[in-house]
C-alpha cells in the first residue's frame, strides 16, 4: 500500500515538474518572438501583449514591465473565478514572459525584414503560448476576462478574444504605420494556427459516427482495413422508431480519407459524421497490427 502511494506521489511530482518545465520553456519562447522579431520591427501581437507593445513604443519603458503589470488584474481574476491551480500557472507564465522579454530587449534583432519577423515570430510566438494553454496556463488577461464576459453576453471566448484584438491590431495602424499592422495581422493569423497545432498536435484526432445497414461489413473493413478497433453503439430512428446499431470509431486526421473510401465504397448512402478531437485517453487507440 505503502509503494502505491509513494508511485502516486512520484507521478503527481513528475507532472507538476513537467507541466512547470513547459510554461516556463513557452513563455521564454514567447520573449524571444516579442524582442528578437516581433517588437524591434514594430509587428505587434493581440491581447494584453499588443496593448504592452504599444505603450512601450509611446513612453519608452522596456516592454517586460508593461508585459507583467498588465496582467496583474486579470491573474487576480483568474483567482477568484477559474481556479487556484489556473491562476498559480499564469502567474509562473506571465512572470517568465516578462523576464525573458527585459533579458532579450538589448538584444540584436533577428532581421529587418517585417515580412520574415512576421513569419516567424508569429511561428514561435504560436509555440509558446500554445504549450503554456496546453499544460494549464495563460499569458494574456483577455482570454481571462473573455470567460467572464461569455456568462453575460451571447457571445463565445473566442469571438470576444477577437473583437478585442480587431481593436487592438487595428491601432497599429495609427501607432506605426498601415504597413505594419497588416504584417502584425499575419503574425496573429499564423500564431492563431500554430497554437492550435501545439495544442492538438500534427496527429489530430477524429472521432467518427456511421449508422449503415452494413453496419458489420463497414466495422470488419475499419478493423481490418485501417487498422481501427469500433464500437456497435445501439440506437434508435426517432421517426421511424426502427432499432438502428451505430458504429464509433477514433481515427487521426490522415486516415480520414481513408476511411471516408472505405464507407462510401460498401454503402453509398451510408451516415458519416466526423468531428475533432482534442484528446483521447485510455482504452487501446494504438492502431492495431492486423495481417
Amino acid at each position: 500500500m505503502e509503494e502505491v502511494h509513494s508511485n502516486q506521489k512520484m507521478k503527481s511530482i513528475f507532472i507538476w515538474v513537467k507541466r512547470i518545465f513547459f510554461i516556463l520553456l513557452g513563455s521564454i519562447l514567447v520573449g524571444v518572438a516579442l524582442e528578437l522579431f516581433m517588437v524591434p520591427n514594430q509587428v505587434i501581437d493581440g491581447g494584453i501583449v499588443g496593448i504592452s507593445i504599444i505603450l512601450s513604443h509611446l513612453t519608452g519603458v522596456k516592454l517586460g514591465i508593461f508585459l507583467f503589470v498588465l496582467n496583474i488584474p486579470f491573474f487576480i481574476l483568474g483567482y477568484k473565478q477559474i481556479g487556484r491551480t489556473f491562476a498559480l500557472s499564469t502567474l509562473l507564465g506571465v512572470a517568465m514572459m516578462s523576464i525573458a522579454a527585459t533579458y532579450f530587449h538589448s538584444a540584436p534583432r533577428v532581421t529587418e525584414n517585417p515580412l520574415l519577423a512576421a513569419v516567424f515570430g508569429g511561428i514561435i510566438l504560436g509555440i509558446g503560448v500554445g504549450l503554456v494553454i496546453r499544460y494549464g496556463g495563460s499569458l494574456d488577461g483577455t482570454e481571462v476576462l473573455a470567460i467572464l464576459f461569455t456568462k453575460n453576453l451571447p457571445f463565445s471566448v473566442g469571438q470576444i478574444v477577437m473583437i478585442f484584438n480587431v481593436f487592438i491590431l487595428g491601432s497599429a495602424g495609427f501607432v506605426f504605420d498601415w504597413d505594419r499592422a497588416m504584417y502584425s495581422l499575419i503574425a496573429y493569423f499564423i500564431a492563431f494556427k500554430v497554437i492550435d497545432i501545439t495544442i492538438e498536435g500534427f496527429d489530430e484526432t477524429k472521432s467518427v459516427w456511421i449508422i449503415s445497414d452494413q453496419h458489420l461489413k463497414i466495422g470488419e473493413a475499419l478493423l481490418y482495413r485501417l487498422g481501427r478497433g469500433v464500437t456497435y453503439l445501439s440506437g434508435e430512428g426517432a421517426y421511424t422508431g426502427s432499432a438502428r446499431k451505430v458504429i464509433f470509431c477514433i481515427v487521426t486526421r490522415l486516415e480520414e480519407a481513408k476511411l471516408k473510401s472505405i464507407v462510401s465504397e460498401i454503402d453509398p448512402n451510408a451516415f458519416l459524421a466526423i468531428g475533432n478531437m482534442h484528446d483521447v485517453h485510455g482504452g487501446r487507440f494504438r492502431k492495431k497490427d492486423i495481417h
